[in-house]
């Protein structure tokens, strides 16, 4: 069964929530320049820090979703050898193309990984494939940082 986490649903606007509106807001202001920081942005709109903090990777404008063909997926992963290079390889199999990697350095057993992927010839829905690399026993979490050209 799909988690809620990883379910995408396209909203009209009247239906959001006045905080989310905000929080688009917020993240619109920043994009262009007209605050110098996300206090200034979220003073400016009326919005709490903390509910920026908590919508600002959840809500997105849908034009904004709609261009993008670039996303960076989050990933922790237990520290074995092989893991980094299978998770690659899923990635590239589904038709990801990988752009950058990030990997901080093992500490406990377990490396975060950042992947920023090229998804225009992807040839499973994003969060299929989200969903299936959370299946895999080396991959603790994945979670979706950014999407963006």
């Amino acid at each position: 069964m799909k988690n809620e986490k990883d379910t995408f649903y396209l909203v009209r606007g009247d239906f959001l929530p006045e905080a989310m509106k905000k929080t688009l807001q917020v993240k619109k202001d920043l994009e262009r320049g007209k605050v110098a920081s996300i206090f200034e942005a979220v003073q400016k709109v009326g919005l709490s820090r903390s509910a920026f903090y908590k919508y600002r990777d959840a809500v997105f404008p849908f034009q904004a979703i709609q261009q993008t063909k670039i996303i960076t997926l989050f990933f922790h992963l237990e520290d074995r050898s092989g893991t980094l290079s299978h998770l690659l390889d899923m990635v590239a199999k589904a038709g990801g193309n990988i752009l950058t990697i990030h990997q901080s350095i093992p500490l406990n057993g377990k490396a975060n990984v950042t992947l920023s992927l090229d998804i225009e010839h992807l040839r499973v829905d994003l969060d299929e494939l989200i969903t299936c690399l959370k299946k895999h026993q080396f991959i603790e979490k994945v979670d979706v940082l950014g999407s963006g050209a």
